[in-house]
């Protein structure tokens, strides 16, 4: 059985395929895909897969973007971070869906349904799908793939005080102080998370509200920033984010 895995979290797509491996060892991951627009180009020249595991959200764009670009009659399991009431819109007909982080029973339902149903053309309609999910919700994401040891754990985005850059990493920070580097830029992450709950205060901090203790006026028209775990060397606010900032601060607006 040939597969392709589109994951723009390495280590969510790493995961997977040792599940897959523990499941059923004749699965074959032949590819893995960390965008739409590398998706896209493989399937305008291949079709030669038997099944499709999908993240609904990658860094530039929906998953849905690719099946709406490109038609594609093979069997797809979606991965998500979303709760079971955001993922009725993905029981229809050939589709299944698995809830990060993945479980191994899950996964093995998962395939199981694909057996049953190999080989016959996917039925859904992707514009209702699109829809349903939009509807559901909200297109950020919830928790983030890290790494400890030989182990890979799932951290809740509501449990990171922020995300910092070091040397060409960035850095996930929790609640513990808890450190571990993940695949994402700043710039990324800025699309992937809520604006209402993450802000970009400087080109290497991305701080979420609820770590914030205090702000004060700093030198040259700028902010510094009293928060959790956050170094003085890194808090400062750039002055052409201050106004941003304060607004941001006040409605918890998403600018």
């Amino acid at each position: 059985m040939r597969a392709i895995i589109i994951e723009d979290e390495k280590l969510s797509a790493d995961f997977l395929i040792k599940l897959l491996g523990r499941v059923d060892s004749s699965i074959e991951v032949i590819e893995t895909f960390d965008s739409v627009k590398k998706s896209i180009a493989y399937f305008q020249q291949n079709t030669n897969v038997d099944l499709i595991f999908v993240d609904i959200h990658i860094a530039d764009g929906l998953s849905f973007d690719i099946f709406s670009s490109v038609q594609i009659d093979i069997p797809i399991i979606f991965t998500t971070a979303f709760d079971e009431y955001a993922i009725k819109a993905f029981k229809l007909n050939s589709i299944d869906y698995l809830l990060k982080p993945i479980g191994i029973e899950e996964l093995k339902n998962a395939l199981d349904k694909f057996k049953k149903i190999n080989f016959v053309k996917p039925t859904f309609h992707l514009e209702d799908l699109a829809k349903e999910y939009s509807t559901f919700a909200k297109q950020f994401k919830t928790r983030f793939m890290v790494k400890i040891g030989d182990n890979i754990i799932s951290v809740k985005t509501e449990d990171i005080v922020h995300f910092i850059a070091e040397d060409g990493v960035v850095m996930l920070v929790t609640e513990l102080n808890k450190r571990y580097p993940i695949d994402y830029t700043l710039d990324q992450l800025e699309n992937l998370i809520e604006s209402n709950l993450f802000f970009r205060i400087n080109r290497k901090v991305l701080i979420t509200m609820n770590s914030i203790q205090k702000s004060v006026a700093y030198f040259n028209s700028r902010l510094k920033v009293k928060a959790i775990h956050l170094e003085d060397e890194v808090s400062i606010v750039s002055r052409d984010r201050v106004n941003d900032f304060k607004k941001w601060l006040d409605g918890g607006i998403g600018l």
